[in-house]
């Protein structure tokens, strides 16, 4: 399974470095997706960017296919534990979802300690800290050590070019940023959804080792939304290179973090750019983790992507259209 390095490489100038569809409504950008409002459903269309150290760095070939496909494969695997805004995949770059109104805390669930930014759990801890962002943490545990037990950090969801503010329960409830049953149901199911993640990641030979859950209202019901279990959303390691005192390989968009902090770059000044042996390495350990986890292989869509997703996104609007008898 998998794509050669020659395959690979040979996509490199295909990457999807933006989409511009404008007969599909208004359009938002982000760092790594492209968001079409039509209707009642937004159309979130990832593409290959990536980032790090809130840069866009580059683009990473099939990263969008990876991200969109492996989040519906989680989301259909996490019904039961939480519903969650996905309508359809139209293409392989893109969902169609509900609408949703995002709650705004973002939720981080950790279960080992480690990092390789300033700012990083591990690396406040090694400084002596025992209760980083107010976290107790007990002495004596070494990088990439599992945590006690998973330990949740919530987070502001900051406007783009802004740093998140890690938050504590009571900052939440005395802000009023959320009521303490919704803010209880929701430390539920992040614990639930992550120990779900650590159990098909470890069946897949994999560590989740910490993840980014984001949460919404639809129609007035808590909601899963944004991505989920993802190789830019989550943490992976190789299980088998795991071992305590010794630097797992990771199989995520930390690989780039660290690969950048090597190089002295912390997101001052102009990055390093990324040399395409880097950016090989990257595209292979995405789609590994894409195969481990759902045991499917990894087909990519045809190229140019920007037609494919125009005619396939044409396709699932005339679908619905005749199955609700309305225009979308």
């Amino acid at each position: 399974m998998g794509l050669s390095e020659a395959e690979l490489r040979a996509a490199l100038p295909h990457a999807l470095h933006a989409v511009d569809l404008p007969d599909l409504g208004p359009k938002r950008q982000g760092k790594v997706r492209e968001i079409y409002e039509h209707g009642d459903r937004l159309f979130l269309i990832t593409t290959d960017r990536i980032s790090a150290f809130d840069r866009v760095l580059g683009v990473i070939p099939f990263k969008g296919q990876v991200l969109t496909q492996l989040s519906a494969w989680w989301f259909e695997q996490t019904r039961d534990i939480l519903p969650n805004h996905l309508v359809a995949v139209p293409d392989p770059n893109v969902m169609a979802v509900r609408r949703a109104e995002p709650l705004p805390v973002e939720v981080i669930v950790r279960g080992y300690i480690t990092g390789v930014t300033r700012t990083s759990l591990w690396t406040l801890y090694a400084r002596g800290e025992r209760r980083p962002y107010g976290i107790p943490l007990p002495d004596g545990l070494q990088k990439n050590d599992p945590l006690p037990h998973p330990i949740i950090t919530p987070t502001t969801k900051a406007p783009s070019g802004a740093h998140d503010e890690i938050l504590t329960r009571e900052e939440i409830l005395s802000r009023g940023l959320m009521s303490r049953d919704l803010w209880e149901r929701i430390e539920a199911a992040a614990l639930a959804l992550f120990a779900r993640g650590q159990k098909q990641a470890r069946e897949a030979g994999l560590i989740l080792v910490d993840t980014k859950y984001e949460f919404g209202l639809i129609d007035g019901e808590l909601a899963l939304i944004d991505e989920l279990h993802t190789p830019d959303s989550s943490r992976f390691w190789l299980a088998e290179t795991y071992a305590r005192g010794r630097e797992p390989e990771s199989y995520d968009k930390e690989f780039i973090r660290a690969w950048l902090a090597a190089r002295g770059y912390w997101g001052d000044g102009e990055p390093p750019a990324l040399p395409d042996e880097l950016i090989v390495a990257v595209a292979a350990r995405y789609i590994a983790v894409y195969e481990r986890l759902t045991g499917q292989p990894f087909l990519p869509g045809a190229q140019p992507a920007a037609t494919r997703i125009a005619r396939h996104l044409q396709g699932f609007r005339e679908h619905e259209a005749r199955a609700t008898g309305r225009a979308l």
